[in-house]
């Protein structure tokens, strides 16, 4: 073809071509349906003509149906449906099928026979045209639907059970179905029907002892019936405070009463489901209800409208205990949820809401809340496991936004404990980890490529260091052989392609801005890198970002003296610019510095190649040292300012000991490897044996090892005592708030007997002036 396709056409389909494709099949959709409708209206319409056509022909009634017709055009809908046709009759006939049916002559017969037939089309057709067919068009497609199936059903039974088991909300026809066909199940006698309707409202608005019946019929007699009532009532206190515009057949007016329903609900539905459809375990772990009997069909409408109001109810719950037993009810029915995937993902992203808004308020709720999520997992199918894995790290994101003192335990908890979902399932947690760390990558190489002024917010905020501290944790778990006894080595592990881009991101976004405000962040990044070297034995080159922490103005130069608390590292991003440059924050950061090269070189305290390692690192420090612990020299003048020397010391002797104690440590190591790799027989081609040197000796028998457990017994005594004092303060304010509450109401109360009394006083006084004045004006007339 000459001159090939044109740069316009390809770039159409590179950018645009799918976009036009959906939008075509959108469109050809929306014009199917329309026509489709078209159509039923216009066959109404003709069925309506024709029903016209038989009532005018029909010589037993003429007049009798020119007049109606005539009425019938000056109704309206409302009371066309009043009292436009005769079934009452007919419902009255049905009721008398016992009793000896009354002789019809045949054409009499007729008649009734065309009443019957005319009025229901007149009457369907007549509220077709005014509605525009919404009602009529879901009623046949529904009958349709039913016929389909129906026909399924005799045709290809095996596909029809297969549908049953995978897709059972394919088969349900009708959410909001009457629930009367419980009684039918029932063994208890059923209850008969109150003949006063003066009564309705009255029985309408539940009861103690009612709710009380209630629940001594489900735990005695297991009995549906009760459980039906119960299930109704509880959609109404559930929808309590509300307004979506629906009736329920129950009104709850009392605290105490919502309470007993919710308990009553909760705890024995449950087990009144579980008594008349058992759930079996299968050999793999899977937990299945047989779908295939009469009671599972008729029970399904009521099953579903009590988890739609359970739902509903844990979005607007607050108290943590109620919270708690709604979530352990629900954990009871999740086997009869295995086939309703719609209503699956629905409660899955509900209690992932809980689960995420629980780390501001109770630890026990969001333990409770992963145990259901964990639960959903094991026993439902990948689909459902990879929707559990995707809401929880999104409700994982969500709920670190706000990191502090109170928040961070329950953080790294939610961490700690989201990180086991992701060994249930090795390879499907290999795919949702790699499409969520390139999210990381994607947002990353967009702040360098792309820079702005706030374009670095979208890395350096907590979210985003709880992301990548978390997926630290996974790989840190899923591939460590320690850690997972099936795994001999690290690279066993489906998960451990993803250890190199995380590495990558994470170096990424600890070196994208420098400067001292954010060496926090600095430190947090390294932490979760050293965690990932440490279990899964990757070498991660970390000692370049900490010496060049050291060798930043904040550590090398003097400090000014300030009376600032010490910054908290563990809940910090950014240092504020009054730390900057003091005393305070130089002696943290170096304490930060010194432990994290600790740490770093204790994870390879034994390797063979330990006195290789340290040693550029050991020049690095020592120069360090000597510049930073130099003195001025007597009597020195600087060149460029004509001043005195000052030296070019940071003049901080903690400061220097920290890192020189830690530099005698890397030595006595350097030496103690040394002294055991004089007596090997082997070369460094020899893998295995390689591995293997000093397998026998634990970390903490090592000069190195010794010392970081020490350091790391000294931070957590740290921790332990400035958590304690965090603690006491926090009560001592509330003491002090509730004392400064208390002196304040006393304050009012006084003020108050104060204005009484002097009310009463100055009462008084005016009384007596009144009382003298008419005394002056009686003494004067006398």
């Amino acid at each position: 073809m000459a001159g090939g396709t044109k740069k316009s056409t390809k770039k159409f389909q590179k950018n645009h071509l799918k976009d036009t494709i959906d939008k075509r099949k959108e469109f050809a959709k929306v014009k199917q349906r329309q026509q489709i409708k078209a159509k039923k209206q216009a066959r109404h319409v003709a069925d309506f003509k024709k029903a016209e056509d038989f009532s005018t022909n029909d010589n037993a009634s003429t007049q009798k149906d020119e007049g109606a017709a005539k009425d019938l055009s000056k109704m309206s809908v409302d009371e066309f449906f009043q009292g436009g046709f005769e079934l009452p009759e007919k419902a009255k006939s049905k009721k008398k099928k016992d009793n000896a049916a009354p002789q019809i002559t045949g054409k009499r017969k007729r008649n009734a026979e065309s009443t019957i037939i005319e009025t229901p089309s007149q009457t369907r057709n007549s509220s077709k045209l005014e509605e525009d067919g919404s009602d009529e068009s879901g009623e046949e497609d529904l009958e349709m639907h039913k016929a389909d199936i129906d026909a399924l059903a005799e045709k290809d039974p095996e596909f029809y059970k297969y549908l049953k088991e995978n897709d059972a909300e394919l088969l349900d026809f009708d959410e909001d179905a009457d629930l009367a066909g419980i009684d039918d199940l029932s063994e208890e006698e059923a209850p008969k029907k109150k003949a006063k309707k003066g009564k309705q409202e009255d029985e309408s608005v539940v009861k103690m002892a009612t709710v009380q019946k209630w629940r001594k019929a489900m735990i005695e007699q297991y009995s549906l019936r009760a459980m039906r009532e119960v299930v109704l009532a509880f959609r109404a206190a559930a929808h309590l405070n509300s307004e979506d515009g629906k009736g329920y057949k129950y009104t709850v007016s009392s605290p105490e009463v919502y309470h007993e329903i919710l308990v009553t609900t909760l705890e024995h539905v449950p087990t009144v489901l579980n008594h008349h459809l058992p759930a079996k375990e299968t050999h793999n772990g899977q937990i299945k209800v047989s779908t295939d009997s009469k009671k599972f069909r008729t029970l399904t409408p009521l099953f579903k409208s009590h988890i739609a109001s359970i739902l509903h109810l844990l979005s607007s719950l607050s108290d943590a205990s109620t919270i708690k037993l709604t979530l352990n009810a629900i954990t009871s029915l999740i086997p009869y949820l295995s086939s309703f995937k719609k209503m699956l993902k629905s409660l899955i992203k509900t209690v992932v809401d809980v689960y995420s808004s629980s780390m501001l308020t109770d630890e026990a709720t969001l333990i409770t809340a992963f145990l259901l999520l964990q639960r959903l997992a094991v026993i439902g199918d990948p689909s459902i496991r990879e929707a559990v894995l995707k809401q929880t790290y999104q409700g994982l994101v969500k709920g670190s936004r706000i990191t502090n003192v109170h928040t961070l335990p329950s953080i790294n908890l939610m961490k700690n404990s989201c990180v086991e979902l992701w060994g249930l399932d090795a390879n499907l947690g290999y795919t949702t980890g790699f499409t969520f760390i390139r999210q990381l990558a994607v947002h990353l190489r967009t702040s360098i490529t792309r820079p702005t002024k706030d374009s670095y917010k979208v890395i350096y905020n907590w979210q985003y260091i709880h992301s990548l501290d978390f997926w630290s944790r996974v790989l840190s778990t899923h591939c460590s052989p320690a850690s997972s006894l099936h795994l001999k080595t690290p690279t066993d592990s489906p998960l451990h392609p993803l250890i190199y881009p995380l590495v990558q991101i994470t170096l990424g976004a600890l070196r994208l801005i420098p400067t001292p405000s954010y060496f926090p962040l600095r430190f947090h990044l390294t932490r979760s890198l050293l965690r990932l070297s440490r279990t899964t034995a990757t070498y991660i080159p970390l000692a370049p970002a900490l010496l060049e922490v050291l060798q930043s103005p904040e550590l090398s130069k003097p400090p000014r003296p300030s009376t600032l608390p010490p910054l908290d590292f563990s809940t910090s991003l950014r240092c504020p610019k009054s730390y900057l440059r003091t005393r305070i924050y130089q002696d943290g950061v170096g304490q930060q510095t010194q432990e994290l090269l600790a740490e770093f070189f204790g994870c390879w305290a034994k390797s063979i190649a330990f006195p290789d390692l340290v040693i550029p690192p050991t020049v690095m420090l020592k120069r360090w040292l000597k510049s930073a612990s130099s003195t001025p020299q007597r009597g020195g003048m600087d060149a460029h300012t004509g001043k005195k020397s000052e030296g070019r010391g940071n003049k901080n002797a903690k400061l220097n000991n920290l890192i020189g104690l830690l530099v005698q440590k890397m030595n006595a190591n350097a030496e103690f490897v040394e002294r055991a790799r004089r007596n090997v027989r082997f070369g460094p081609g020899d893998r295995e044996q390689v591995d293997g040197f000093l397998r026998d000796v634990e970390v903490g028998d090592t000069p190195l090892g010794a010392f970081v457990e020490g350091l790391r017994r000294t931070r957590e005594e740290r921790e332990r005592v400035l958590e304690a004092g965090r603690r006491a303060d926090e009560r001592k304010k509330a003491g002090e708030k509730r004392e400064g509450e208390a002196a304040e109401m006393e304050g009012l109360r006084s003020g108050l007997r104060g204005e009484m009394e002097v009310d009463g006083t100055e009462e008084e006084g005016e009384d007596g002036e009144e009382m003298e004045e008419e005394g002056d004006v009686v003494s004067e007339d006398d």
